[in-house]
């Protein structure tokens, strides 16, 4: 069922963009103009999730926001027509920058997933960012002592549940819209997160980030993903940005004090009522604190 725009045009109005990345079309928001904002969101999210902010920051700043491969309103390509991988994930937001004549000054605003690839860009590029926001999400291995949570675990090691719950009967998104938020979401809201995983085919890459999150050496994103946390430290002068639900179960504390250390001279501001979806839970927070970190104003003088 395409999305109905109709339905979402008060919470999501805006213009589609389309790009090739090997054949996929890749589906984007290009919103606004000056000084580029990136954002790139995680699993299993889409471009939605940034509404508020990309409404925020287009009157000052040109705000890119791309629905990765298989999420959103992007193509949903089967495993023989892409795959799905972390390496793949950064070359697709190359594409998009390189397309977008992004080449410096550049902010990048990162969920979930998306500091994984975005930062991995980032540490191929390092020229291009100039400051960063995190919103819990990491890119870097799991801190010490730290455990993947148990149904991320059954997620990736039994071979027939992930199908049937993940894809057949769209748990991970359907219990992200409950799981992930501490207040709870809008019916409408809740409603447009799962828009686009509205079948099996269209679930599958809810299933294959869980699958590709790199743990061990023998994991197709792990060389990536170490070499991307090897080349953080690179960013210790930038302006850093982190707001952080703290009731996030996945993300939790010990994630947050791996990023204070890594990255010390952080701006740091945690929602003790927030969950993983902290640009939901706390929004009448973080969209006016993000506004002032990347404008250097105010959210009502920006």
């Amino acid at each position: 069922m395409p999305f109905d725009r109709e339905r979402f045009s008060n919470l999501y109005p805006f213009e589609s963009h389309w790009l090739d990345v090997g054949g996929a079309r890749m589906h984007y928001v290009d919103e606004g103009q000056g000084d580029p904002v990136l954002m790139v969101h995680g699993n299993p999210t889409w471009s939605f999730y940034f509404r508020e902010l990309i409404r925020a920051l287009s009157p000052t700043h040109r705000v890119l926001a791309p629905d990765h491969i298989g999420c959103g309103l992007s193509d949903k390509p089967g495993d023989g027509e892409y795959h799905y991988v972390l390496e793949r994930r950064v070359a697709d937001l190359e594409a998009l920058l390189q397309h977008a004549r992004v080449e410096r000054g550049l902010t990048l605003v990162l969920h979930d997933w998306g500091g994984m690839i975005g930062m991995a860009m980032a540490a191929r590029h390092p020229g291009r960012v100039s400051r960063i926001v995190l919103l819990n999400t990491a890119a870097f291995m799991l801190p010490p002592g730290k455990r993947l949570p148990f149904r991320l675990w059954l997620l990736r090691h039994l071979p027939l549940l992930p199908a049937l719950a993940v894809r057949g009967g769209n748990a991970f998104a359907g219990l992200a819209t409950r799981m992930a938020t501490a207040r709870g979401l809008d019916p409408d809201v809740a409603a447009g997160l799962l828009a686009p995983y509205d079948s099996w085919a269209n679930r599958i890459a809810t299933l294959r980030f869980v699958q590709d999150i790199p743990l061990a050496p023998g994991d197709a994103s792990y060389a990536l993903a170490e070499s991307t946390a090897a080349a953080l430290e690179q960013f210790a002068d930038h302006p850093v940005l982190i707001q952080w639900g703290e009731r996030d179960f996945v993300f939790d504390g010990a994630f947050l004090a791996e990023w204070r250390r890594i990255w010390p001279q952080a701006e740091v501001r945690t929602y003790p009522e927030a969950g993983h979806y902290v640009l939901e839970d706390a929004r009448e927070d973080v969209v006016p604190a993000v506004v002032e970190f990347v404008t250097g104003a105010p959210a009502n003088e920006a």
